[in-house]
């Protein structure tokens, strides 16, 4: 049976904090929803695959980007920009970056479960 919930980024259940960024992290019956918020300056294979131990982030994400521009560039070689409004859909292995001197703001639907955890 489904459960109506509400919750709100406002309270989240919990937050990892890393160089240039966090993760702020919502736990509901339907799954972990995060909000990643990475400052300008901030790059995923500097500031959280230290924290990952891996080549490339792992973690497959299904993201609505809010604001800022990420630049993401995967395994393949396939490389782009996402910004706001932008839904992006990213399989393992995958470097990014914020581009410019805004930060940069994602909902993700899928991939925050184990993000920024050791």
């Amino acid at each position: 049976m489904r459960v109506t919930e509400h919750k709100d980024f406002s309270q989240p259940d919990e937050v990892r904090t890393f160089e240039k960024g966090r993760a702020e992290i919502l736990n509901t019956t339907g799954g972990v929803v995060g909000r990643l918020i990475l400052e300008p300056g901030w790059r995923w294979s500097k500031h959280v695959k230290p924290i990952a131990g891996t080549a490339l982030c792992e973690a497959p994400h299904f993201q609505y980007h809010v604001s800022g521009t990420l630049h993401i560039v995967m395994a393949d070689g396939t490389e782009f920009d996402a910004g706001p409004g932008a839904v992006t859909s990213l399989p393992a292995g995958h470097d990014a970056w914020v581009v410019g001197k805004d930060p940069v703001v994602v909902v993700d639907f899928f991939g925050a479960t184990h993000y920024a955890q050791g």
